[in-house]
């Protein structure tokens, strides 16, 4: 099992920190010293969580505050809190999301609800963090990303899906926006001299309840598995699925802009991936954060 590095005196945000990868990654993240803020839609559940971690690991230091991803007025909140209270925040794990709702539902801004919660919630709160974030020692951006991105195409005159809507689609697009934003911050972070790391990663086949929350979305009769479920392929746990984005969160030797996952992509123990074709557009990081930033009205501040 990887071990996290160090992590005692710092202060990091997980979301979605009450399941799957992003409670795995809090726990090893806490048991390693760091003061974790579990940033989560529901309250209760992320206060079940943390009972359930301090259980496993009695000295972490956990605290559960909400932040809903598909509300930009909640993450505006969210942010804000943490601002006025000024404390250092040295690392931001962008965990959180939701995969492939079988209908077209949309986030309470009206945007298309993968798009809108993998990519601009978590946008517009990385733009809104990066004060705290600068004014910290050796601060770090984690991104989870997945290998859907490898087929996702970033559709600059249907970002919302509202004429054809594909859930899997939908989901490849919103996962590849993710891979896009964490390079393109490495990117700016270089050109502006700060010492911010941006780093990216994907857990291969992990096996979290992600692959059945989404689809039952207004479902009646819950399902079990996705459509399309590939129970023949290779897949692992939690444990080892949380470990790139561990790696890309708490390793010293984690690079600037660089994507981790499993070595065999679908498991496997953690590796620097390559980024996929659809990754590599000369402008399509500068062109997908312009947009981003029009839609959430969120910008990297002037003072920073």
């Amino acid at each position: 099992m990887y071990q996290v590095p160090d992590q005692t005196g710092r202060r990091i945000v997980v979301t979605g920190a009450n399941s799957g990868t992003g409670k795995e990654a809090t726990k090893r993240l806490a048991d390693a010293g760091a003061h974790v803020i579990m940033a989560v839609r529901t309250p209760e559940k992320g206060e079940a969580a943390r009972q359930e971690i301090l259980r496993e690991v009695p000295h972490a230091k956990l605290e559960v505050r909400r932040v809903d991803l598909a509300d930009l007025d909640s993450v505006r909140a969210f942010a804000t809190e943490l601002l006025d209270e000024g404390a250092p925040l040295n690392v931001l794990v962008n965990n959180a999301g939701v995969m492939m709702p079988p209908r077209r539902a949309t986030t309470k801004d009206g945007f298309e609800l993968q798009f809108g919660s993998n990519f601009l919630g978590p946008f517009a709160l990385t733009n809104l963090l990066l004060p705290l974030l600068l004014d910290s020692a050796a601060p770090r951006v984690a991104t989870m990303s997945s290998g859907m991105a490898n087929h996702g195409r970033i559709r600059i005159k249907d970002l919302q899906f509202a004429g054809n809507y594909r859930a899997s689609a939908a989901y490849a697009q919103s996962k590849l926006a993710n891979l896009l934003m964490a390079t393109e911050l490495a990117k700016i972070s270089d050109e502006r001299g700060w010492d911010l790391l941006s780093t990216a990663a994907h857990p291969g086949y992990t096996r979290t309840n992600l692959q059945t929350a989404g689809p039952n979305l207004g479902r009646e009769k819950p399902r079990t598995a996705f459509r399309g479920d590939f129970t023949l392929l290779p897949s692992q746990g939690v444990q080892q699925g949380a470990e790139p984005l561990l790696f890309a969160a708490a390793d010293p030797a984690a690079e600037q802009g660089a994507y981790y996952g499993p070595r065999r992509w679908l498991v496997g123990p953690t590796v620097k991936s390559a980024l996929p074709h659809t990754a590599r557009g000369v402008d399509l990081g500068a062109s997908l954060w312009s947009i981003a930033e029009d839609l959430t009205k969120s910008t990297i501040p002037t003072r920073v």
